[in-house]
């Protein structure tokens, strides 16, 4: 099934995709992007009469996605987040750049990714850097930045249409593209129980319905897992927690039947999963102390690593991967999405 492009012609991919699920029968619709994602919340109540639809509302998607809002909520709640400034006026700026703990970090409101972020070390980099990120997403926060050395955590979870937990997983980074910090092209599943509670914690409050993946770094400074933000779909690591035992989509399917099965909460620690191609060679090539890694960058016949989609049984999606930078010379789509990251 080829679809049009949610970006170019959103209106015509809502329709597709109804007349689609009108003609076929389909055990559920999964947003995959955080495109298709937000086009299908703007219409949830229409396609949640034609499938299995398990996502939140747009208004609680979009309350997910705000960093603020997050923020301000598991504060309330209890749950450690960086220290935060909130710019409501751009004039505040010039009081707030002499007072800040250098180097901070700036982020747009809305998850992007790793769009929009900067870093600035002085005063000067910071009204700058503020003003240029502003232009692009409007009034973004400012916050301390967790040092490098803090490793990132994510939990991730499946919960029912009553908000109930009914499987759960924790996974720690051991490497991420860029360096500095990005997606992660090495991690390992572990258990951590504090985040794992946390993470409930916020997602009951919003009402959960579906997956989810909570992000939160380390502070070395303290020891206190700080909370970053929420991935409202299914993320990149997924195949670390097949890889250990908690099978996410096949849970999800199980649970769009109407199946009632026990909370999976067990799996095997110490598996770890790699982004090779081209994640962690990347990154890799951008580290300086890439001779140092551990584990090491070459270590390719570790039984308990495997990879995200290198597979001798099923090579293709490897090879749709190595092919998919040829897209960038005919997708207008995909065009875009190169400019908006090099920006």
């Amino acid at each position: 099934v080829v679809y049009p492009s949610p970006l170019q012609s959103p209106s015509k991919f809502i329709s597709f995709i109804k007349k689609e699920l009108s003609r076929h029968t389909y055990q559920m619709l999964l947003p995959m992007e955080d495109e298709t994602l937000g086009l299908i919340a703007k219409h949830h109540t229409e396609f949640a009469h034609l499938t299995y639809l398990p996502m939140v509302s747009f208004d609680k998607l979009e309350f997910a996605r705000s960093k603020d809002k997050i923020l301000q909520l598991a504060a309330g709640l209890g749950i450690p987040v960086p220290r935060t400034w909130y710019v409501e006026d751009i004039s505040r700026i010039n009081e707030l750049k002499h007072s800040l703990p250098y180097p901070v970090v700036i982020k747009p409101r809305m998850s992007s990714g790793a769009v929009g972020i900067s870093y600035p070390k002085n005063p000067a980099e910071l009204t700058h850097q503020y003003l240029s990120v502003h232009q692009r997403f409007p009034y973004p926060l400012i916050q301390e930045l967790i040092p490098i050395e803090g490793p990132g955590y994510g939990a991730s979870f499946l919960l029912d249409e009553n908000h109930q937990v009914k499987a759960s997983f924790v996974h720690k980074r051991l490497r991420e593209y860029p360096v500095t910090g990005g997606a992660s092209t090495l991690r390992e599943s572990v258990r951590y129980d504090d985040i794992r509670d946390m993470a409930i914690t916020l997602l009951k409050a919003l009402d959960w319905f579906g997956v989810a993946m909570v992000e939160f770094k380390l502070d070395p400074r303290d020891g206190v897992p700080k909370l970053m933000e929420i991935n409202p779909r299914f993320w990149g690591s997924l195949s670390l927690a097949v890889h250990a035992g908690v099978n996410f989509p096949y849970l999800l399917y199980r649970m769009s039947r109407g199946e009632n099965f026990k909370p999976v909460e067990h799996y095997q620690t110490g598996k770890r999963c790699r982004w090779l191609l081209p994640g962690d060679i990347l990154h890799f090539i951008c580290n300086p102390e890439r001779m140092q890694l551990r584990p090491r960058f070459f270590n390719f016949r570790d039984r308990n690593t495997a990879y995200d989609i290198l597979s001798l049984k099923d090579p293709l999606p490897a090879l749709g991967r190595i092919m998919t930078p040829l897209t960038f010379l005919y997708d207008r789509d995909m065009k875009q999405r190169l400019k908006t990251r090099k920006s």
